[in-house]
């Protein structure tokens, strides 16, 4: 049988009564599916459905084949060894007994016919940039990306038909996230995966846009969707208009109506007053008049209406991707002007920046490098949030941090309230005016912190911090698009151009870090801070020269 999956009619709702996913059809053959679509769509909720990890409301999933899935967050026991996670354990210490003379019949057929299984969890573990982890070791030594590509070979030992992957990029350095790319380019069965990573959407065999309770497909990588899509919206658009067009004639036809009528209606009446007819004509016309009123009214009222449902349904297939717009003037720094120095600077777990290290006028910096290797250490002993353990950290301007864990709202306040605190000085007006360029409307204001999607929370903490007074002309982000889907992507982008500050991100994202415009590229290697240039940043992540 050929693996697939299929869903039919297929619904989801939360306990308390949130509908994720109602009556949904879709089904997915052999290849790779980049299955995407924004935050709440309910992406993440129909892998966990596939995968048996949640059961449906209604409706029915059939999985024809084994199905491996990779969660977004993925935990593993820290005390599990290597090939206890890697579901190995027990043939491999059945083949080290075979080997070791126990002849004993349970160890055959734990072993069964896997005898390679040794060697194979260690390729596995090589292609994955694993290798010198060992399979005795314990997770707990392993760091968080390592442990994502653990989870991922594991799945790859089993050799499942149906292989799911939830933003399995998140989190991964550049490192980790070319040997991810390079498994999922070499998968042979039914993959489907959830990503906001478009290098590896564009891996893909076809795109699966997750919207409004349904799914388009579209043939292609996540480029020839794009490009799909712009001819789709140039199409909507031109409908819009037309429709816009076709409704403005038929107002004016109605109206010309109304006055012709308004005349024959005056002509009668005069020619009532006057008496020029006998009675009974005159009463056979009016009425004759009327009725053709009435149908001339009835007929133009049901093109006018016609005219705005079909308005309707045009903007109806515009897409909605609202984008961030403001404007943000008092955060601009003059070209030369110091924006931080670094000297000599120890951080607390090691790593150092020598010598001076400056940041001068509204340049872009790009923080990269491996997991673990002091990015987040280093932007938080910038923003004081740790001590160094030697040398100075001097800011010179306003500065506003973003952490990965968007720590920065107070849960039971709302939006509003959480920009105010942030510029306590600013009149709720003037608030609520700039929350809705963050897309933050009306009553979408008075939401509480705790109640906000991820998407949302982070838009939320954006316009807290670039909002604050005074003006961050400074600001700092840690790994800012994990967790955005395609759109929060490209409104965190539009918001950045409104930014006239000096910039840090650091991030794995390098299709984003290109978008906002970076300047300076600097590498934290072995416990070092130094500066590279724009191509050593492609050769790190596998581009071919």
């Amino acid at each position: 049988m050929t693996p697939s999956v299929t869903c039919t009619a297929l619904s989801f709702t939360w306990p308390d009564g949130t509908p994720v996913l109602e009556g949904l059809d879709v089904s997915f053959g052999p290849g790779r599916t980049g299955l995407i679509g924004v935050n709440g769509a309910g992406k993440s909720t129909l892998l966990k459905l596939i995968a048996g990890e949640l059961g449906p409301t209604g409706g029915t999933v059939r999985v024809a084949g084994e199905v491996g899935y990779l969660p977004q967050n993925v935990t593993l026991d820290t005390a599990l060894r290597v090939d206890e996670a890697l579901g190995i354990a027990a043939r491999r210490a059945a083949l080290h007994a075979i080997e070791a003379g126990d002849v004993a019949e349970t160890h055959f057929e734990t072993v069964g016919d896997d005898w390679d299984v040794e060697e194979r969890a260690l390729a596995t573990l090589g292609e994955l940039g694993l290798g010198g982890i060992g399979l005795d070791r314990t997770v707990g030594e392993v760091s968080g990306g390592e442990s994502v590509l653990l989870r991922l070979a594991a799945l790859l030992l089993r050799r499942p038909d149906v292989l799911l992957l939830d933003e399995p990029t998140n989190n991964l350095d550049l490192y980790a996230r070319r040997r991810l790319h390079a498994a999922v380019a070499n998968w042979p069965g039914v993959m489907v995966v959830v990503s906001h990573d478009r290098e590896l959407l564009e891996l893909v065999d076809q795109i699966a846009d997750l919207r409004s309770g349904g799914v388009t497909w579209y043939g292609g990588n996540h480029t020839a969707y794009e490009e799909a899509l712009a001819v789709e919206q140039e199409a909507a658009e031109r409908t819009v208009r037309a429709a816009e067009a076709d409704l403005r004639k038929q107002k004016r036809e109605l109206a010309d109506a109304q006055v012709k009528l308004a005349r024959r209606k005056r002509y009668g009446q005069k020619m009532w007053d006057q008496k020029r007819e006998p009675k009974i004509v005159m009463g056979a016309r009016k009425r004759a008049a009327q009725e053709s009123a009435g149908k001339h009214r009835v007929l133009h009222e049901e093109r006018l209406a016609g005219a705005r449902e079909r308005l309707d349904e045009a903007v109806e297939a515009v897409r909605d991707d609202d984008e961030i717009r403001v404007d943000l003037p008092y955060t601009a720094v003059p070209p030369g002007r110091t924006v931080l120095t670094l000297t000599d600077l120890e951080l607390a777990h090691g790593a150092r920046v020598d010598g001076v290290f400056e940041l001068r006028g509204p340049e872009r910096v790009a923080l990269i490098g491996r997991n673990g290797a002091g990015k987040t250490t280093l932007l938080r002993t910038v923003a004081g949030e740790l001590p160094p353990a030697s040398g100075e950290a001097a800011v010179r301007v306003p500065l506003r941090f973003l952490p990965q864990r968007l720590d920065v709202l107070d849960d039971e306040l709302s939006v509003a309230d959480n920009v105010a605190r942030f510029a306590p000085d600013a009149t709720g007006n003037r608030i609520r005016a700039r929350l809705a360029r963050f897309l933050f409307r009306g009553s979408r204001a008075d939401q509480k912190a705790a109640t906000l999607s991820g998407g949302e929370r982070f838009r939320a903490t954006l316009a807290a911090l670039m909002l604050a007074e005074p003006a961050p002309q400074l600001l700092m982000l840690d790994e800012p698009t994990n967790n955005l889907d395609l759109a929060g992507v490209r409104q965190l982008t539009t918001a950045l151009e409104s930014y006239e500050g000096a910039l840090v991100v650091a991030g794995h994202d390098l299709p984003f870090l290109e978008s906002v415009g970076i300047t300076r590229w600097l590498l934290m290697e072995e416990g070092e801070l130094r500066e590279i240039a724009p191509e050593a940043v492609g050769r790190l992540a596998g581009r071919p020269d």
